[in-house]
């Protein structure tokens, strides 16, 4: 059985989601950032990171969101959440490796300055940036991304929980949602789904 590490308002939604969208046998334990429980000595055994998603397979460990939902895709290939033509596979990639290597990290420098600076004054800075940054993002997303009414037009992939859930923090990094019409018409498909009501309702019990 899978299992896999997620703490709440996380990209590891996006990887809960993709879990039971394909009825993956898995089981997950949610840490407490509050805490530090990502620092926790039992924790950095799995993922030296001490960050999340992780995900505990018959194989070995895998973290990093796009690798996490590449593997749940092509271990459950009857629920066809990424193409089988190698071209479009490879956009699906694209996608995702922009959502996680540029989206969430210009998100990050809300709150995680202290990874790019040791300044006060520059943590500030990056997080005045921070509605600009996302904006431009969601911006290209809107314009050329997003095919609808899926990401990649009629076939659901593993980038519509990606999508989802890092779109789910745009109201607090001070985006403007009313020049996004497809990404919030996104969101609210995606939330019709029984899997991402289910999963959302888990990690708020």
């Amino acid at each position: 059985m899978l299992k896999l590490y997620y703490a709440p308002g996380t990209c590891a939604l996006a990887s809960h989601i993709a879990l039971e969208e394909v009825g993956a046998p898995y089981s997950a334990e949610r840490l407490n950032f509050k805490n530090n429980q990502q620092n926790s000595p039992d924790y950095l055994k799995i993922n030296p990171k001490g960050r999340v998603p992780a995900l505990v397979t018959d194989s070995g460990v895998l973290t990093e969101t796009p690798a996490i939902l590449a593997f749940i895709a092509q271990s459950f290939p009857n629920a066809k959440l990424a193409p089988q033509d190698s071209f479009a596979f490879a956009q699906v990639q694209s996608i995702n490796s922009y959502l996680c290597s540029t989206v969430h990290v210009a998100h990050a420098h809300k709150m995680r300055g202290a990874r790019w600076a040791t300044e006060e004054t520059s943590f500030a800075d990056f997080k005045r940036k921070v509605p600009e940054t996302m904006t431009a993002c969601f911006t290209l997303i809107e314009r050329d991304m997003l095919k609808g009414p899926w990401v990649m037009g009629e076939q659901y992939t593993i980038c519509d929980p990606y999508l989802y859930t890092i779109a789910g923090w745009l109201e607090g990094d001070g985006v403007d949602l009313s020049k996004l019409p497809k990404v919030v018409a996104h969101r609210q498909r995606m939330e019709g789904r029984p899997a991402v009501q289910k999963v959302l309702a888990d990690e708020k019990a």
